[in-house]
């Protein structure tokens, strides 16, 4: 119900949103086993959890309730075989928003777009790789698999931590909370790629744990203000389909890439539903064109 909707969203303007996610971070690491056990038997009834493709079936398999939901799939649930000339799913979740980035803008919902330059922490260096580029918004619901994988063969640049508030990123509140990506806490992972620039925002939430990263473990919460790590040339490289982040409870995730280096596929759009691995963008020939000749060059 609507009101329901508009109710929840004006709540979160008043709402500690710190101290709430806090609190709820510290109970899903508890480890007292009639209490994480219970929890997790709730969630799984709760939200309709698949368990049937989780590396582990039982609520006993799990030290804690943040590990149970960033819990590992079986070997070849996804099909992460490596795809040349394409961008693959990094999540399992549904399409929000995909398109282009007009005029530093990004959509987010009818009526409402967010700042570029804001999202990535007001670096405006980062922000000239976009302009006129092409964004992706991907929200993943409490019932998905909650790590993040590598669309592409990329290696880290830098990393930046945004603080922010904490509001909720279902749906209900992206159609009423204006730049709601821009405002919350967020990690903006920037790597260099065969099309170039390429950057995933991995963007906090109303009782999201922590923010953790693959080379960094967990990067968010953190007191203080933006914070940005630079990495070498060739520091760490990782492979299309390889882990790179994950939440511990849910969030969305953001994809940014230069103009005219991908094709979004007829079946990627908003409100779409889409799977870890699935190819969601073809990489346009003179993306391509331009890797092959920077690689003959070297």
């Amino acid at each position: 119900m609507k009101w329901l909707d508009s109710a929840f969203v004006a709540s979160q303007h008043v709402t500690p949103h710190h101290t709430v996610s806090r609190l709820v971070g510290s109970l899903a690491d508890s480890r007292i086993p009639h209490v994480k056990d219970a929890a997790i038997r709730w969630f799984i009834d709760r939200y309709q959890v698949d368990m049937s493709e989780a590396l582990y079936a039982r609520p006993e398999d799990y030290a804690t309730f943040n590990e149970f939901f960033t819990r590992p799939l079986k070997p070849g649930a996804r099909d992460l075989s490596p795809r040349p000339g394409a961008l693959i799913s990094p999540v399992d979740g549904a399409v929000s928003q995909c398109g282009r980035i007009e005029h530093g803008r990004i959509f987010q919902a009818k009526g409402h777009s967010f700042s570029l330059i804001e999202l990535l922490g007001n670096q405006l260096d980062a922000a000239k790789n976009y302009i006129h580029g092409h964004f992706a918004t991907i929200y993943l619901s409490p019932r998905d698999y909650h790590r993040i994988h590598m669309p592409l063969d990329g290696s880290l640049k830098r990393m930046t931590y945004v603080p922010g508030r904490l509001f909720s990123v279902n749906p209900a509140t992206t159609a009423r909370v204006p730049g709601l990506f821009a405002r919350n806490e967020r990690v903006v992972c920037e790597f260099d790629t065969e099309i170039g620039p390429f950057t995933l925002i991995l963007v906090g939430a109303m009782i999201v744990a922590s923010i953790e990263t693959v080379w960094a473990g967990r990067v968010a919460p953190r007191s203080g203000g933006v914070e940005t790590q630079t990495y070498a040339e060739g520091a760490l490289t990782l492979k299309q389909g390889e882990e790179m982040g994950r939440f511990c409870l849910g969030s969305t995730v953001i994809m940014l890439a230069p103009p005219d280096t991908i094709r979004w596929e007829e079946h990627f759009k908003a409100d779409a539903p889409v799977r870890l691995g699935e190819t969601i963008a073809q990489i346009q020939a003179r993306a391509q064109s331009k890797a092959s000749t920077s690689a003959s060059e070297a």
